[in-house]
């Protein structure tokens, strides 16, 4: 009797813990590999030091209009996150977070959500059958070539905001620009049009006229 019953609790355990990962693991197919590649110290140095700094301040701007186009993406993002984000307060800190990272890379905070949607479908702790982690899918090799090496921090939100946006815009650079083959490189899809074109298309969905 005792050995069924531990064989129970240990049977009800794997049930929990299939259940769990199936929670974490991303839904859209589209998610894939960042592949690695080589990088030139210089490259691997700019990237370091793009990854590093403080937290990021609340915004200020120097112009009301800045701050009201601002305060209008925010309102309307916010109230379209809020099926995949019901706490307020975490949905706004996330919102803040990835509009600061994306205009820090000199990203569009629209293609940062569309690919977060394709990516993670929004979700703080994914985890791809590659290892891929967190919103943006960052594989754990970044960690190790332009981090400290610990794939742990790349489930804190503005780390891996900020890996994501800073590996994207490597890929802009290296592809001079061009938004489609880019977006492939960063899912390691390079040249065909799913990724990107998934991307591209849930990018309008957070489009916000402000």
């Amino acid at each position: 009797m005792a050995t069924a019953s531990t064989g129970g609790c240990l049977s009800s355990r794997r049930t929990a813990l299939i259940a769990a990962a199936a929670c974490v693991l991303p839904g859209p197919l589209l998610a894939g590999a960042q592949v690695e590649e080589p990088l030139a110290d210089s490259v691997r140095s700019a990237l370091s030091a793009a990854i590093a700094a403080d937290a990021p301040p609340k915004p200020s701007f120097a112009e009301m209009q800045e701050r009201l186009a601002y305060l209008r993406w925010l309102g309307a993002t916010s109230e379209r996150l809020k099926k995949r984000k019901s706490e307020a307060r975490t949905r706004i800190e996330f919102l803040e977070t990835l509009w600061y990272e994306a205009k820090r890379a000199g990203l569009e905070p629209a293609l940062v959500l569309g690919l977060i949607q394709v990516e993670s479908g929004f979700r703080k702790y994914a985890f791809s059958v590659v290892g891929a982690r967190g919103y943006m899918q960052i594989m754990p090799f970044w960690a190790r070539l332009i981090g400290d090496g610990d794939t742990a921090k790349l489930f804190h939100m503005q780390t891996n905001l900020r890996f994501g946006c800073v590996i994207l815009r490597h890929y802009l650079e290296r592809e001079r620009g061009d938004l489609f083959m880019a977006l492939g490189r960063y899912n390691g899809s390079r040249g065909r049009p799913e990724y990107p074109n998934a991307v591209l298309a849930s990018r309008q969905q957070w489009l916000v006229q402000t």
